[in-house]
């Protein structure tokens, strides 16, 4: 299978800024995601599916929440407010912190969005209760870095949950991109010295998802360049639909 470049902050920036004059793809995927028009996604988690975070990150009132490849800031600030805690999103897009930042301030919840990378918050050690990444792990380009970056961050006890999409088949099929064919969630969990992991199947995400896809294929973008780029990607999407699962991992980093 031919592989997709690879995708720059300023790439990002870029699809980004195009958001902002394309209403229309946040529309789509409210509808389908059964989100509220407050919500700012780019990624792939329904409502029930942001309440499956919440009860899986366990956060303690007044603790403080990492969103690791935040984009917008969604699905983080929701978190955030259902829980009482304090968010600090991180993105390696200039372009999405500055767009987080002016939602935060609409949904009125205490955070803060800075530039970094995956494996790079710069955050210090043992700062954060919780760590939220959502569908995004795959794009580190040291993968083992990203997940020793999880462990540093988290405080004695703290929780990560990452959601993902993995080859249905395993890693051995050519036919999915590599960056997904070689997710091990399990693995750079375990690697990095968290315990209680767990991987499981979110089936009911899908159904979601496939709906979407086929509305974004279907359409016609015109000379809208976000909807020019929801089109190809729902087209991709659905090419590999049967390929892939959606998964959401947990772990909890280990005590003193």
């Amino acid at each position: 299978m031919t592989q997709p470049p690879p995708r720059s902050a300023e790439y990002f920036d870029q699809w980004y800024a195009d958001l902002t004059g394309s209403p229309v793809k946040d529309e789509i995927e409210r509808r389908h995601f059964g989100l509220p028009p407050h919500l700012q996604s780019t990624s792939l988690l329904t409502w029930d599916g942001i309440a499956d975070v919440v009860t899986a990150l366990r956060l303690p009132a007044g603790g403080t929440l990492l969103d690791l490849a935040c984009g917008r800031g969604g699905y983080g600030l929701e978190i955030a407010r259902r829980t009482s805690s304090r968010l600090v999103g991180v993105d390696f897009s200039a372009e999405a912190v500055r767009q987080a930042t002016g939602s935060a301030a609409v949904v009125d919840v205490a955070a803060e969005f800075r530039v970094g990378d995956l494996a790079a918050t710069g955050l210090e050690d043992a700062s954060v209760d919780g760590v939220l990444c959502v569908d995004a792990i795959q794009f580190a380009d040291a993968p083992a870095g990203a997940y020793s970056e999880l462990r540093r961050v988290l405080r004695p006890g703290g929780r990560v949950v990452l959601t993902c999409s993995e080859s249905a088949a395993g890693p051995d099929d050519e036919r999915v991109p590599d960056r997904v064919r070689r997710v091990d969630l399990r693995g750079g969990l375990v690697g990095a010295g968290f315990h209680d992991v767990e991987v499981t199947q979110r089936r009911g995400w899908r159904t979601a998802e496939l709906a979407m896809w086929q509305e974004a294929a279907a359409l016609d973008p015109g000379e809208d360049a976000a909807l020019r780029s929801f089109h190809d990607e729902g087209v991709q999407a659905l090419a590999m639909f049967g390929l892939l699962r959606r998964v959401m991992a947990t772990a909890t980093a280990p005590p003193d």
